[in-house]
């Protein structure tokens, strides 16, 4: 799918997309399909009327594993836009030792420039492999000194030419080389909890001293040296200072923050813990980033006026409402997920092209082991599942991972010595295994 096609894709394709990956939660995936249609249409504006509309951001209430995160990620995945996930509990107070909020802003900002090098890099494809070649051949065959007869030049011609259809080939891959590696210094700025100032001090330090670009010879594989010389292509050929740019441009207006348990920070009024740093100032730090705010990165200054945030929390022990009225008004779309009954656990177990079953089928497929499910089988694990969510904690679809392992658990130790079997689970070995234990609350409690 090309990347113009992705982004004119309509509400409908969106949630069709979605439908593939995700199950079920129709309102959820309409409402996020708007929202980035939107960011679409606001493009399509002119330059005046576009800086006046900013996103819808949304409040996705809901148990944990009913698909909250899958649908952003997969959207984003889809979309090519730069995504960060963060979870609001790991933020504190500006002033107290933690992560503060804008490290999310620094964090996307990041994230857009390894996606703007990864689509630079793959249009400039046959150029890095051209380098790649030349680079390793070149060793291979060191070329000739000046001044030599054509003769041997042409000898020489014939010589790469042959070593290239064995590079193509990967006959090479397994010669051992000498190359020059850049020296990894230790890189201040990676640690999301520095500030811009302080990591920009380190670098001007390091050029001063000498400490970066230092090159020392290493012996590797073809094999190994492809990937270096690639990173070292990518380095030569794309522009930095270009990449940045499109890096910024691409998480101003295309960026998607994802915030994850804000119900963490949310602090009814009779609670105790009202004052906690790592909540109801984590709400006050967050609020201007949310409202639209200049945040200092590596790469440049970071407007937050039109980048998407998207907040989730099951809110058990609050409610929406007790987030400050400041940060609720910042999340006017509010979409409550529905419990995940026993037909969607089945319809999780067997429709999505990576489905947890396709899963195990492909990892004992590895050892040889062929296994197959009966339609009654499958009907079960999804009751016991659905049982056992309503006898403890709902964890939604994450309880599927916990009864597939404890019902293939003697199948996968077992698996090296069943090689070229087949294996049909049907429903009684589903019964003998997960019936007694969904059956006693302590055993599902512990257990499953």
């Amino acid at each position: 799918m090309s990347k113009n096609v992705v982004e004119n894709m309509t509400p409908k394709q969106i949630v069709e997309y979605l439908d593939r990956y995700v199950i079920g939660q129709g309102n959820a995936k309409r409402v996020i399909a708007i929202a980035l249609r939107n960011r679409w249409r606001r493009m399509q504006l002119d330059e005046t009327m576009a800086q006046e509309v900013t996103p819808k951001n949304i409040l996705m209430i809901g148990s944990t594993g009913i698909g909250k995160t899958e649908i952003a990620r997969r959207l984003a995945k889809m979309m090519s836009l730069p995504f960060v996930k963060v979870e609001a509990s790991k933020y504190t107070e500006v002033g107290f030792v933690g992560r503060d909020v804008e490290s999310m802003i620094r964090d996307l900002a990041m994230e857009s420039l390894a996606l703007v090098k990864k689509e630079e890099a793959e249009n400039n494809k046959e150029k890095i492999e051209a380098y790649v070649e030349n680079k390793i051949i070149e060793k291979l065959l060191p070329p000739l000194p000046k001044g030599a007869s054509e003769e041997k030049l042409a000898d020489y011609d014939r010589a790469f030419a042959k070593k290239q259809e064995q590079f193509a080939k990967g006959e090479l891959d397994h010669l051992k080389i000498e190359i020059d590696v850049a020296e990894m210094s230790f890189d201040i700025a990676s640690s999301p909890n520095v500030p811009p100032d302080v990591a920009e001090v380190q670098e001007s330090i390091i050029k001063v001293i000498g400490g970066m670009n230092k090159k020392k010879k290493k012996e590797v594989s073809v094999k190994d040296a492809k990937k270096i010389l690639a990173s070292e292509a990518a380095r030569e050929l794309l522009n930095e200072e270009e990449l940045k740019t499109k890096a910024l441009e691409r998480a101003r207006s295309g960026g998607i923050i994802f915030i994850d348990e804000i119900d963490k920070i949310a602090v009814s009024a009779n609670s105790s813990s009202r004052q906690d740093p790592s909540k109801e100032g984590v709400q006050r730090d967050l609020l201007p980033i949310v409202e639209g705010s200049s945040v200092k990165t590596k790469i440049g200054q970071l407007d937050t006026d039109h980048i998407l945030f998207i907040a989730a929390g099951a809110f058990h022990l609050s409610k929406p409402s007790d987030l400050i009225p400041e940060l609720q008004g910042r999340f006017p779309l509010r979409v409550e997920l529905d419990s995940l009954d026993k037909e969607a656990l089945y319809r999780i177990l067997t429709e999505p092209a990576n489905s947890l079953i396709n899963q195990y089928k492909a990892l004992l497929g590895v050892e040889g082991v062929e296994v197959e499910f009966s339609e009654e089988a499958l009907r079960a694990l999804a009751e016991y599942s659905a049982l056992a969510n309503e006898k403890t904690e709902d964890i939604g679809a994450r309880r599927l991972h916990t009864v597939m392992e404890r019902l293939l658990e003697d199948l996968s130790f077992e698996a090296d010595s069943k090689s070229g079997e087949k294996v049909v689970i049907e429903k009684e070995l589903v019964d003998e295994k997960l019936g007694s234990l969904v059956e006693s609350e302590d055993s599902t409690r512990y257990i499953l």
